[in-house]
């Protein structure tokens, strides 16, 4: 609900009830990033927020518009990161991108109409003007904002030379009432708002008035943004107010700050949203914590997207703002990782093992990967960890050891590893809990500890000194596999090379 007053003049209401009954139309959203860097976090949650409310109406609609007006700012790369970095997300919208930029003639067209009603006028003021009128407030301790010196004065008093700006006749008097359905009942008086340009001197539409015409034109019932676009609602419900249009209802959320409370930075975790896949988030673990970032739903922290549609509401918004919480992040991220569909894990998973190894995998590697999926997903916490835990499963015989697992091989360990390796070949038996058997009867044989032939096991089995359980391991690459990677082992003095 958004409404003006003025002294002599009844209050202007515009009622979501109202809305609905003048408009007859389904709740339609829309995410408008600008092309002029990355997908972050924040818009991220944006996007998220109105996406989901849109779902969460029968008939709802989601719009993204790019907001590309910005000619020397925006850049093709951009666009493609953030449709890439939604599509990654899991945000579909409905219709194609629309660009703002291509849309100009339709808001210098608004922009003359209002013009020839008298509801705005061509400022003649020159830049030289407007500095002086900018520093002459500052001095005197007044807020810095257009005069008004052309709003009533006759066109043909302007210089020769000067191309004008057309600005909107603001009101003076009475203030402005947002019912934003997050911040409560906000206001400013008129006097703080001047009259603000809607088409520059190269006729070029203002930021203002592109997204008022575009907004009503989508049909946009809801606007969800951060609150820092709270005084641009102000002067955009002028906007409307002078149209004759119905306003969507508004919806400001908090922003985003690092756990120390400061304005989120890099250091907290604001990159591009390609750098959280690049590092390993799934896709469903991002939607989860972008949305317990800032709305709740009870006590529920793990929550699916079928559950996000149907439960999404703005009672469920803070007013304060939302922290950033890496440690929160991984750990969601790992309980989806758990939950996750192998064969969807398998299609992330491969092609980094093959980054890792420069494309050498094993014949079977993607069967073994497959096999051990369920205990490598268990103790990883992002896709990119589960990759360089399975690259064992994967390299090509004979396989590298490193310097702490070459140590560990030394002649009694050598000696146990080949009495083992005999045993071994004669069972028929392949399970985990049979080589842990057979394993302990030997050490207890040789009476030493089991990590003291487990310990080599591992190196000559993995290469390195640490992996999921060694029994698992051998589960894992099947008895053949096993055999030859332990008589590779046994046939090379590695304390040597």
């Amino acid at each position: 609900m958004c409404y003006t007053t003025g002294a002599n003049e009844p209050a202007r209401l515009e009622s979501p009830e109202f809305t609905v009954a003048e408009r007859v139309m389904a709740v339609v959203t829309r995410f408008a990033p600008s092309p002029t860097g990355i997908l972050h976090i924040g818009g991220a949650r944006t996007a998220l927020f109105n996406w989901l409310f849109a779902r969460h109406h029968a008939g709802g609609r989601f719009v993204l518009r790019i907001e590309d007006t910005d000619r020397a700012r925006s850049s093709r790369d951009a666009v493609d990161a953030i449709v890439d970095g939604l599509r990654w997300l899991g945000l579909d919208w409905d219709g194609e991108p629309v660009s703002q930029f291509a849309r100009a003639g339709r808001h210098a067209e608004v922009a003359r109409t209002l013009l020839a009603e008298g509801r705005a006028y061509h400022c003649y003021a020159t830049p030289e003007e407007l500095t002086e009128m900018r520093e002459t407030a500052r001095r005197d301790g007044r807020s810095v904002r257009y005069d008004g010196r052309w709003r009533d004065r006759d066109p043909a008093e302007a210089p020769p030379g000067i191309d004008p700006v057309i600005r909107l006749k603001m009101p003076h008097e009475g203030q402005t009432v947002v019912a934003d359905h997050v911040q409560g009942e906000v206001k400013v008086a008129n006097r703080e708002l001047d009259d603000m340009v809607l088409l520059r001197a190269d006729g070029t539409p203002t930021y203002m008035l592109a997204v008022v015409v575009d907004d009503h034109d989508s049909g946009v019932s809801h606007v969800i943004r951060g609150d820092d676009h709270l005084t641009n609602t102000f002067r955009q419900f002028q906007l409307y107010g002078a149209l004759d249009w119905i306003p969507p209802e508004f919806a400001h959320i908090p922003l985003i700050h690092g756990p120390d409370g400061a304005k989120m930075s890099k250091r907290h975790g604001a990159v591009g949203l390609a750098a959280y896949r690049e590092s390993g988030f799934l896709p469903q673990a991002m939607r989860n914590y972008l949305l317990r970032l800032g709305w709740s739903h009870g006590d529920d922290e793990i929550i699916d997207t079928d559950q996000a549609i149907a439960w999404f509401g703005f009672g469920g918004i803070g007013r304060s703002p939302a922290r950033f919480d890496m440690a929160r992040l991984i750990s969601i991220n790992a309980h989806h990782l758990r939950v996750c569909d192998d064969q969807e894990l398998m299609g992330l998973v491969i092609p980094r093992l093959g980054a890792l190894l420069d494309g050498n995998l094993a014949d079977d590697a993607v069967l073994r990967v497959l096999k051990g999926m369920p205990a490598l997903k268990a103790r990883a916490k992002t896709v990119a960890e589960l990759a360089d835990n399975a690259v064992f499963l994967t390299r090509i015989r004979p396989v590298p050891l490193d310097d702490d697992a070459a140590r560990l091989l030394d002649g009694e360990a050598r000696g146990r590893l080949g009495r083992l390796a005999r045993l071994l070949d004669e069972i028929p038996d392949w399970s985990p809990q049979r080589l842990e058997e057979l394993t302990r009867r030997i050490a207890d044989e040789e009476g030493v500890k089991l990590g003291l032939i487990a310990q080599p096991l591992r190196a000559a089995l993995t290469g390195a000194k640490a992996s999921p359980p060694i029994f698992e391991v051998m589960d894992m690459l099947g008895r053949d596999e096993s055999l030859g990677r332990l008589a590779d082992a046994l046939a090379t003095d590695h304390r040597n090379s």
